[in-house]
């Protein structure tokens, strides 16, 4: 009886695709410890290959380094990680460092300023204490001509509660220093009359003007006209009465001249 081969398309495996069947089969076996059991004579000697070209080793080669792929991108990716951490940190550090010297520098600026400012005050309100501390003879290039407490019957106290400044009629009477005028009229024996509450608290009385040059309330800064001299009320002729005082009324009057050099003022 003749045998003859099936119709159709059916080969033998290639040598090569047995090989690569066998390489697999072993690769697993070898997993699972089975090869090194079952290991025959046959089977030796039915392989093609040595166990070396089976692949296996170049698999775990190629997982090895696959690997330490990976763990080297890790190891890179943390580096970069850690820097971009550093770099901000420090960044950070380096901003608030300048902002705090930036407001450090400001407030420094701030204070000195504020210094200059407060010396200037102080320069100006000494400056306006000394302006206003400041006094002048009430009738310039004048002299006195009566005395404090000088006695005798023209004053109905018995002396006299001023002195008497030298002065033609109609001649310029300033403000002594700065004040306020708290009196501006007759004033009986006085005369045409003012009185002004100076700036230390004090008050000075001009008596016997020709005329008045201010009114109540009207503040004089030093040097003011305030008047012209004259003789009206009780005097012998034209003079300008002056009267220092710890208030505005009669009786309270203190020796002008030591008032007056007590400012300043050579009389």
């Amino acid at each position: 009886m003749a045998f003859t081969r099936a119709t159709g398309k059916h080969r033998a495996p290639s040598r090569l695709t047995r090989r690569g069947a066998k390489a697999v089969g072993i690769a697993t076996l070898a997993t699972t410890g089975v090869i090194g059991s079952l290991a025959s004579p046959a089977l030796a000697a039915d392989t093609e290959a040595p166990a070396a070209d089976t692949g296996l080793s170049q698999i775990i080669a190629i997982e090895g380094d696959l690997a330490d792929r990976i763990d080297a991108q890790a190891d890179a990716q943390r580096h970069q990680a850690d820097a971009v951490a550093k770099a901000k940190a420090k960044a950070e550090a380096d901003a608030k460092k300048k902002a705090e010297a930036k407001a450090k520098k400001a407030k420094a600026a701030a204070a000195k300023v504020k210094e200059a400012r407060e010396s200037e005050a102080r320069a100006a309100r000494s400056a306006e204490r000394a302006r206003l501390g400041t006094f002048q003879l009430p009738v310039a290039g004048s002299y006195v001509s009566t005395g404090y407490k000088s006695s005798g019957s023209l004053w109905s106290s018995g002396s006299h509660s001023g002195i008497d400044f030298h002065a033609a009629s109609g001649s310029s009477v300033v403000a002594v220093g700065a004040g306020t005028v708290v009196e501006a009229g007759w004033g009986g024996a006085y005369g045409n009359n003012i009185v002004l509450r100076m700036t230390d608290g004090t008050y000075i009385q001009y008596g016997h003007l020709s005329s008045i040059g201010v009114s109540v309330g009207q503040s004089v800064g030093q040097g003011q006209r305030i008047g012209l001299s004259g003789a009206t009320g009780n005097a012998t002729g034209p003079h300008l009465h002056f009267e220092a005082r710890t208030t505005p009324s009669y009786g309270s009057d203190m020796d002008p001249v030591a008032y007056l050099r007590a400012h300043g003022v050579t009389v």
